[in-house]
């Protein structure tokens, strides 16, 4: 899964070790985003959404064969990942135990994808409270309403599968 520009043994000789998988991820996450246009790119939402998304392509690809297949293949698996109803949260956090435990060495990929979850874990957007009560208060404009503060990676996770719909 952890695709580098060399055979990895454990010294890289002063070579630098390119995080290919992550990259793709990330490459895959902003053109599905982009496509869908459901907000501007330089928004924090954006970059929400784009790192949910990438964490779930990075982390889905566990066979290591995300660079050669074509992405339509993996669009349903994806959906399935980032459903409402599915665990997402618990699911990035195994995956990453888990491949934190089984790296032999530091993996810039691994870096870049557990910088991702920190920023979505640790970083709360100003949203509207999609858990509002409809009818408690009076009708609101497309920008007005409860709005409440929430950590990027529940805002980002459905921009993410909203955008793998469009796709």
């Amino acid at each position: 899964m952890l695709h580098r520009g060399h055979e990895h043994t454990g010294d890289t000789g002063g070579e630098l070790t390119v995080p290919m998988a992550w990259l793709y991820a990330e490459y895959i996450a902003d053109e599905l985003l982009r496509t869908g246009d459901l907000m501007p790119p330089t928004s924090f939402e954006f970059r929400a959404g784009r790192d949910a998304l990438a964490l779930t392509v990075f982390l889905s690809d566990t066979d290591g064969e995300l660079s050669c297949v074509r992405v339509v293949s993996h669009l349903e698996h994806w959906l399935s990942l980032t459903a409402y109803d599915h665990l997402w949260r618990d699911w990035v956090h195994d995956r990453l135990t888990t491949l934190t435990t089984e790296s032999t060495g530091p993996s810039p990929d691994l870096a870049l994808a557990t910088s991702a979850w920190r920023w979505l874990e640790e970083t709360e957007l100003l949203a509207p409270d999609l858990d509002a009560v409809p009818g408690r208060t009076a009708p609101f404009g497309e920008d007005d309403g409860p709005k409440v503060w929430t950590p990027a990676w529940r805002l980002g996770l459905p921009l993410g599968h909203l955008a793998i719909h469009l796709f």
